[in-house]
């Protein structure tokens, strides 16, 4: 199959001018790491209606990171009540046998870490290939220099703001150092932040050039989905034209 990039959230040229540095179109994530797996169906559809633009999924083998959550076959069951764009988070070793089991489940974005694989960009290509959108992501401690090469062959960039593994950790702030050289790298490829993002940081990563802003238990352990997300929509408002 042939793989277009026709974007599944279109990023519109006509949005950037040629001294801009930043990007207008900046999405809400919600990381379903952080909701109640005993209603996850509900859960993802209480935040839709509350306005969220993404699905964030983070699927842990127990190998890469310490901890073990879900795999193709939740992800095959929540795409049944879902329109929204399914961001597979892939915090597993070996992720190259793993591609056709979650394309064909339903996930819209695969995105895998860089420290996982020795040929990236064959990896890249084959999400592509299952004409999907392919992001690499890296850890705290990765120097962001090694992403630099397959920034034209990708469609999202996952900044991990926190060591992966568990929500609820504090944020790193090097992170926002990250986002701004990928953004001088390349003005249009979308870059996304996950760990630690709340209203007190999300106006941090915005400024930093973020466009897609993952948020777990800032969202996820509030009693009022619809108005913490709309605080979120406000401070994008806000920040974004700054």
């Amino acid at each position: 199959m042939q793989y277009e990039k026709s974007s599944i959230i279109k990023i519109n040229k006509d949005q950037q001018t040629s001294g801009e540095k930043k990007m207008n179109s900046i999405y809400i994530a919600p990381s379903i790491l952080s909701a109640d797996f005993a209603k996850l169906g509900e859960e993802i559809q209480l935040v839709a209606q509350a306005g969220a633009d993404i699905i964030h999924i983070d699927v842990m083998d127990g190998h890469f990171v310490p901890n073990i959550t879900i795999g193709p076959c939740v992800i095959q069951s929540l795409r049944k009540i879902t329109p929204l764009p399914l961001d597979v988070h892939l915090m597993i070793s070996n992720p190259e046998k793993y591609i056709s089991d979650f394309t064909q489940a339903g996930s819209d974005w695969i995105t895998f870490h860089l420290e996982t694989t020795q040929n990236p960009r064959q990896l890249i290509q084959k999400i592509h290939e299952s004409n999907r959108k392919a992001g690499i992501s890296i850890k705290p401690n990765t120097p962001v220099q090694k992403i630099f090469p397959y920034l034209s062959d990708l469609d999202l960039v996952l900044i991990m703001s926190v060591e992966p593994g568990f929500g609820g950790q504090e944020f790193q702030q090097q992170a926002l150092e990250k986002s701004k050289a990928i953004r001088q790298q390349n003005k249009n490829i979308l870059i996304s932040m996950d760990g630690g993002i709340n209203l007190h940081t999300a106006p941090l990563a915005i400024q930093a050039d973020v466009n897609i802003l993952v948020a777990g238990s800032a969202i996820f352990n509030t009693s009022n989905y619809k108005e913490t997300i709309q605080k979120f929509k406000n401070i994008i408002a806000e920040f974004s034209q700054k």
